[in-house]
């Protein structure tokens, strides 16, 4: 995998876009003055979680005595529920958390930007090749970068896309994730039976 190519997988497993909603809705009971702040804090927040996940998830791996296929395929299973859900809503079991008051670091940044699916990502990175831990580090940071850009105008997307564009997008969006769940399932189970052959 290329850097591009791991910035675009992380960008797309953040899902920006499709988080707009439930940021906006998060924090209807924030003051406006304290909203930016609030924001900043949570995607560093979520930052810092990818990034512990990054250079300390091997470790916690083989302290746990997981394989890497296990962690792809669970990944992949996780990625593709939150997929599914973003195609095929459910009024009984949305997506969407409720928060009351200030949100802090629960739902925000984990698990919306830092969810089971990135944090997955990150670890299947550095541990199939940490030897690149640079160019991971640059996608990670080149990811979360356009996934802030795009959380912090929120609102004005809203206001440009309607309630309907965004919608339309999260659909698009979780068409595109279903692919990478699934190839994220297919990669762990082939390495799996290489493992075994």
């Amino acid at each position: 995998m290329t850097l591009t190519s791991a910035a675009v997988l992380l960008f797309l497993v953040m899902d920006p876009l499709g988080n707009i909603p439930f940021f906006l809705s998060a924090l209807r009971r924030v003051p406006p003055r304290r909203q930016l702040r609030v924001v900043l804090r949570e995607l560093f927040i979520a930052l810092v979680a990818l990034l512990l996940f990054l250079f300390l998830g091997q470790y916690a791996m083989r302290v746990l005595g997981l394989s890497e296929p296990a962690l792809g395929v669970a990944g992949g299973v996780v990625l593709l529920l939150i997929a599914l859900r973003m195609i095929f809503p459910s009024r009984d079991n949305p997506l969407e958390e409720e928060v009351h008051g200030e949100p802090f670091i629960v739902p925000l940044a984990i698990p919306y930007v830092a969810g089971p699916s990135s944090l997955a990502t990150v670890l299947l990175l550095m541990s199939r090749e940490p030897g690149r831990w640079a160019e991971w580090l640059l996608a990670l940071l080149a990811a979360w970068t356009a996934c802030s850009a795009i959380i912090l105008a929120g609102s004005l997307l809203r206001r440009w896309l309607g309630e309907r564009g965004l919608i339309a997008v999260e659909r698009l969006m979780g068409l595109v994730l279903v692919t990478v769940a699934v190839e994220m399932l297919m990669t762990g189970i082939a390495h799996f039976l290489a493992l075994q052959g």
